[in-house]
């Protein structure tokens, strides 16, 4: 009778426990960085189970960016005459971030640095290498089935290879991708979609998805688009009516679901115990694709603003996933660059910009739901313009290698404070 009570209750006890495995929301595996929410507060954990927060910072490379149109690399030939060697180059590059605060390396960064005991970061371009266009904002056509091939084959290249290394913090699947009406067009996702190729994949979805909604009448369609089309074939651009926003809204979350569906499962299935970052949103994204986003077990996104505290907020209420700013900056006026192309506030001086960061991540770190941010990033970009035109003060340092010293001082305190920021956000 004792025995038997016992294996009831044991049984009863394993039982809760499968449930809960399965129920519980995955943020990655114990000894590699995880996210974790203690007490009221998200937290980045580390792999000795050390809450901290992911301080990076982007783009630290050798190559840096090349002048449009020329090839030539300022930055490469400042470090050519500097260092001896790549290597070497590298080596104070890492000193420096750790000397300032910063524990993360951030996307687009030089992978000899992934090596020497810093957490980094692996963006894997997965609907960039399937066939998105970022500088003319085409998307991809994610219900391709090689779509989904190719994000296997991708993780299972670069993520596969990395499942045991404990100073990965996770992988971004893309950057930036279109997500709707934005300065590359106003086309919405599911026009896009309609133009598609005839065949696509991607078109047949949108177009059974338009004609589920209006039982494959066309004249149901017509009144409601506020068009006159001759068949569900051949839609033309759609009149802005408010029947057409709900239509295009829902498309774009049976869109984003789709995406981050695939990349999840493409990530997790080649390397069970990282982060899935998400894919970097450029600014707030519709709620539709939010929603999508939940499949990721971070949230990333890149705010250029004064205070992130709002579009922040707003992501964590709409996924319940804790969020990291892939992305921010304030460029300098008397920094000798033009700052006429490039994303973020402008401010007047290095003493101004300081005060910028100092206030942005004294912000974002009051909120429980912010696990860290990465700025944009080491070395200004040149002042003729890189492959886009954008010739901004952005980095830590200049063309020259020179930090900017009265900058940095600001940083490395900042820096120093933002655990203890983050741990009195429970209390606000």
């Amino acid at each position: 009778m004792k025995g038997s009570l016992v294996t009831n209750h044991t049984v009863i006890f394993l039982c809760a426990l499968i449930m809960l495995v399965l129920t519980a929301p995955t943020f990655a595996q114990e000894g590699f960085f995880r996210a974790e929410n203690r007490n009221g507060v998200w937290w980045i954990i580390d792999p000795r189970g050390i809450p901290t927060l992911s301080m990076g910072v982007d783009n630290i490379s050798y190559e840096s960016d090349r002048v449009r149109g020329t090839g030539a690399c300022p930055y490469c030939e400042t470090l050519d005459k500097l260092y001896p060697d790549r290597n070497a180059w590298g080596l104070e590059a890492l000193a420096r971030i750790r000397q300032w605060g910063f524990n993360t390396i951030g996307a687009w960064s030089d992978p000899i640095l992934w090596t020497h005991g810093v957490a980094y970061t692996v963006i894997l371009d997965i609907a960039a290498r399937a066939g998105a266009d970022w500088q003319r904002r085409r998307p991809a056509d994610y219900f391709d089935a090689r779509f989904e091939k190719a994000a296997a084959e991708i993780a299972g290249k670069m993520c596969q290879p990395r499942r045991f290394d404990h100073m990965l913090l996770g992988y971004f699947s893309d950057n930036e991708l279109r997500w709707g009406p934005e300065w590359g067009g106003k086309e919405t996702l599911l026009e896009m979609y309609l133009k598609l190729p005839a065949g696509a994949a991607g078109r047949l979805k949108a177009s059974e998805f338009v004609r589920d909604r209006y039982g494959n009448d066309i004249g149901k369609l017509n009144q409601a688009w506020g068009v006159s089309a001759a068949s569900f074939d051949e839609l033309p651009a759609p009149a802005a009516s408010e029947t057409y926003k709900s239509d295009a809204a829902q498309f774009l979350e049976i869109l984003a679901n789709r995406y981050f569906e695939v990349c999840e499962r493409a990530v997790h299935a080649a390397d069970p115990n990282h982060l899935y970052l998400g894919a970097r949103f450029a600014g707030m994204p519709p709620e539709a694709v939010l929603r999508g986003a939940r499949h990721a077990d971070l949230v990333s996104i890149n705010v250029y603003d004064f205070d992130p505290r709002p579009t922040v907020q707003a992501v964590f209420k709409a996924t319940g996933r804790p969020v990291i700013v892939g992305e921010f900056a304030f460029r300098a006026q008397n920094s000798g660059l033009p700052n006429t192309r490039g994303a973020g506030p402008k401010v007047s001086d290095q003493a101004a910009r300081a005060k910028a960061y100092a206030d942005y991540v004294t912000r974002l770190e009051s909120l429980p739901e912010a696990v860290g941010y990465h700025w944009f990033e080491w070395v200004d970009e040149p002042k003729e313009g890189r492959f886009d035109g954008e010739n901004s003060n952005y980095g830590l340092v200049d063309i020259h290698d020179r930090p900017y010293q009265e900058f940095i001082e600001t940083v490395k305190k900042v820096n120093a404070a933002a655990l203890e920021i983050h741990q009195r956000a429970a209390k606000q």
